[in-house]
């Protein structure tokens, strides 16, 4: 009898696991097809990053302007444009401009995935729902299906109401953590025809130095 009542038990937690799994799943495809409905978006974000161990604690903020694959990222006083085919990385501070194809690694996370990298590579737990500032923030679990991932974990917030992503979380195996969390989330702006265009001449005559690698 004792051994019936254990696989009993065990059979409910499968069934709860997997009805969990299948939620988790469910919300992250909502996400997903309400973000393929827009035209472009525009993220202003907050970026940390923390290794207790290491005695790191930084902070910085940056926004990336998103049209299909082409994106255009303002970070850490540095700019970067991906036009379709190859990806500008301008550094004012240095007075230099990388040009570089576009990576072909399959799971390098790009700005133009940041919102739907999810879509294969993990599995999905539910997790915690938390009240941000009046907003409802369920939480999902990713976790890397490749073994050898630098990475843990991924925590993905996301907002009960609008179905965006508010926060990520993901913590590596060497205990540093990097965040991620939405400061504000505009979608089909009007975008200037140029906006992911690098205009090489103009930084030529600004004395830039141009490296293709």
């Amino acid at each position: 009898m004792k051994n019936v009542i254990i696989l009993l038990a065990l059979f409910a937690t499968s069934i709860g696991a997997a009805q969990n799994n299948a939620k988790a799943k469910s919300l992250l495809d909502e996400v997903y097809n309400k973000v393929k409905g827009y035209e472009n978006i525009y993220v202003d974000f907050k970026y940390a990053l923390q290794n207790t161990e290491a005695n790191i604690n930084t902070e910085t903020r940056g926004d990336v302007t998103m049209q299909g694959d082409k994106y255009l990222v303002n970070y850490l006083g540095s700019k970067q444009i991906f036009d379709g085919a190859k990806v500008y990385t301008i550094v004012p501070e240095n007075e230099e401009v990388t040009i570089e194809d576009k990576s072909e690694e399959a799971n390098a996370i790009t700005p133009s995935k940041i919102l739907t990298f999810y879509r294969s590579g993990h599995t999905y737990d539910w997790d915690i729902l938390q009240n941000v500032q009046g907003r409802k923030i369920q939480y999902v679990k990713l976790t890397p299906i490749d073994t050898n991932s630098e990475i843990r974990s991924i925590l993905l917030g996301i907002d009960v109401e609008t179905k965006h992503i508010f926060k990520s979380i993901a913590t590596g195996d060497n205990g540093t953590k990097t965040t991620i969390t939405v400061n504000s989330f505009k979608t089909d702006q009007p975008l200037s025809k140029t906006l992911f265009t690098f205009n090489e001449n103009k930084y030529k005559e600004e004395g830039y130095y141009i490296i293709r690698n």
